[in-house]
């Protein structure tokens, strides 16, 4: 299933990798939907190439029932994440995925942080893929627009995130 997801921050791209690579934002950005970060982990500076990897759990209770059947209460999502070197506009681009233990389910996805104006646009493409034979298909189809309102949420959040917590 295809992913695509937008939004705008009224912050520049370096003010939004801050926060979207700030241990404490994360920790935030999960418990506000019930969930609990497990670990974090950033290797590199944030003015050049970096990776995070960020293992949460999530409660499963906004899930389709088809994909609660399979997973239970709750689920632990790994996110892996390469950031590129900020080109001369602070513009990067991160390539992402998330996989779900205990579930055949992995998100690949490239999202762009693009300076605009005074601001940033969060853009985010990708696909929702399940091995599962059979149900594959029907369990990432369950699965895209929740991970969808996920991105969304994280964004809305930082934008809350970044009005509290200045520079």
């Amino acid at each position: 299933m295809a992913l695509r997801a937008t939004t705008n921050l009224p912050h520049p791209v370096h003010r939004v990798t801050e926060v979207f690579t700030d241990e404490d934002f994360i920790r935030s950005s999960s418990e506000s939907v019930g969930g609990k970060l497990v670990s974090f982990e950033r290797n590199g500076a944030l003015d050049s190439a970096f990776s995070t990897k960020t293992v949460r759990t999530l409660p499963t209770n906004r899930l389709p029932d088809l994909a609660k059947k399979f997973v239970g209460a709750s689920i632990t999502v790994t996110q892996l994440e390469d950031w590129s070197v900020p080109e001369a506009d602070g513009s990067r681009t991160v390539d992402l995925t998330l996989t779900v233990s205990g579930a055949p389910l992995t998100v690949t996805a490239v999202e762009r942080l693009v300076t605009e104006g005074a601001g940033s646009r969060v853009d985010l493409e990708g696909t929702v893929t399940s091995t599962m034979p059979f149900l594959g298909a029907k369990i990432a189809e369950a699965a895209e627009p929740m991970i969808g309102k996920a991105l969304n949420l994280q964004s809305t959040h930082a934008r809350s995130w970044l009005e509290n917590h200045p520079a």
